[in-house]
């Protein structure tokens, strides 16, 4: 494996994205080729590492695709690459539940033997640092913490502060950055806002970030420290390991402002499965792309662009149309509010008899799911991992609309989303890489679709 730290907070907020986005665009001015990760399962971050190095962002995430994948889909992803960045989740030993290290940013760093950098927001304290410090690097021995980065520092006299606590330690501050309101990033929902909606703002902040990150941090002893990762051989996680089974398939992608969150692997697989990916705009796109023979909605933020959905009124129909035709159709999260009837009172594709309203409640968490209908591309009782994360709800308004998924955790049982003919539409997000079968089975479904609809958009 190639060069690799883990840049890890002392909880969420402490600043991972702003120092991992910051190293990767920094290191990428010094002519080094960077490829960011995400630990666990969120899209938008990567989507700022994306934009930082000019490389598809990644997520490892145990959960989704199991320890035993984590080595091979980083070694895949970074391929090409001279240094990875992979930034963690919440503080560094969170993961899906209290009780072990399951899916956290901790496990991670041991599966990939990469050391760690700890952020830490020193807004308000000086020599407490020490004892935050001591207490991460010894809660758990296995894990590598090798360098400390001070974020939200205040001037001068407090770096020196913060530096002096950790004299004696044995533990290398490799950065102090101050407070700087270039670097803002809008959020929402406990994360930022996406790159898709704000790409010129997010360049902007990310060059901000590349510089005080040259000022202000040790980049020379950040590659060092990368560098003494110990190197591992083994197997890449490939995409192409899958035959390809619908050869010039057309796939049509949701994408864009409302609709950007995609696993690039789950990309891959679809491709590796001979699929084409034509991707087209809900909001702006009069047509869907000509000769589809399936359809991916994405997850995204809809609600924040109801009234531009809306107003596309061809799209929608088209949409439905498609939806109707039996033709495959994946929609996850906000793709279920888009097929809706109509998303707190805006008029949406009508695909799905339902309504969608948002809330001020959040829905969030790992699932062990199992599909309760089948689809042309997915069996009844296909077993998955997933993950939810939404503040909106679905009412069927038809009761004899079958469910797509039942989930379970430790604490509840429940079914969720819905299917109708060739449409399988939920809040669970699946990465597919431990699930290849999916993407075959969904461009194959795609491949059978009646000769005469593959001319036609709609």
């Amino acid at each position: 494996m190639i060069a690799r730290i883990v840049v890890a907070g002392t909880s969420s907020g402490a600043g991972k994205t702003t120092v991992a986005c910051g190293l990767i665009g920094a290191l990428r001015a010094r002519g080094m080729t960077v490829q960011g990760f995400k630990v666990g399962p969120d899209y938008i971050d990567p989507s700022h590492h994306a934009l930082a190095s000019g490389r598809h962002g990644r997520n490892l995430d145990a959960f989704l695709s199991g320890p035993e994948l984590i080595a091979p889909l980083f070694r895949h992803g970074s391929a090409g690459a001279d240094i990875a960045i992979v930034e963690g989740v919440m503080g560094l030993f969170d993961g899906a539940s209290g009780r072990g290290e399951l899916a956290s940013t901790a496990q991670i760093a041991k599966l990939l033997d990469a050391p760690v950098v700890l952020v830490l927001d020193a807004a308000a304290m000086a020599r407490s640092a020490a004892a935050m410090v001591h207490g991460f690097r010894t809660f758990d021995p296995d894990v590598n913490v090798a360098g400390v980065i001070f974020n939200k520092v205040g001037s001068d006299i407090h770096e020196q502060l913060l530096r002096e606590a950790l004299d004696g330690s044995g533990l290398p501050v490799l950065g102090a950055l101050r407070r700087d309101e270039r670097v803002v990033t809008p959020e929402r929902h406990l994360g930022l806002v996406p790159v898709a909606e704000r790409e010129h703002e997010a360049r902007l902040a990310l060059e901000a970030l590349a510089s005080a990150m040259a000022s202000h941090a040790d980049l020379d002893e950040v590659v060092r420290l990368a560098g003494s990762a110990p190197s591992s051989s083994g197997p890449a996680w490939s995409a192409e390991a899958q035959a390809p089974v619908a050869p010039g398939t057309r796939i049509a992608i949701a994408r864009g402002p409302a609709f950007s969150f995609h696993y690039q692997e789950n990309l891959e697989l679809l491709e590796a499965a001979g699929a084409e990916l034509h991707g087209f705009d809900p909001m702006i796109d009069a047509a869907l792309p000509a000769g589809a023979g399936a359809l991916v909605l994405a997850g995204g933020f809809p609600e924040i662009f109801g009234e531009q959905l809306a107003a596309n009124t061809p799209l929608r129909e088209q949409v439905r149309a498609f939806a109707a035709s039996g033709r495959p159709v994946l929609a996850e999260c906000g793709g279920l509010l888009y097929l809706c009837r109509d998303l707190d009172g805006h008029p949406m594709c009508g695909a799905l008899p339902a309504r969608a309203t948002m809330t001020q409640r959040l829905t969030l968490g790992y699932r062990e799911a199992v599909a309760t209908a089948g689809t042309p591309w997915l069996d009844v009782g296909q077993a998955v991992r997933g993950h939810e994360f939404h503040y909106s709800k679905v009412e069927a308004l038809d009761a004899g609309v079958p469910r797509a998924w039942r989930l379970t955790t430790r604490t509840f049982e429940r079914t969720e989303g819905l299917v109708r003919g060739g449409v399988q539409a939920g809040y669970l997000h699946v990465h597919w890489a431990a699930h290849p079968r999916l993407a075959q089975a969904f461009a194959a479904a795609a491949a059978a679709a009646p000769a005469e609809l593959h001319g036609a958009s709609a």
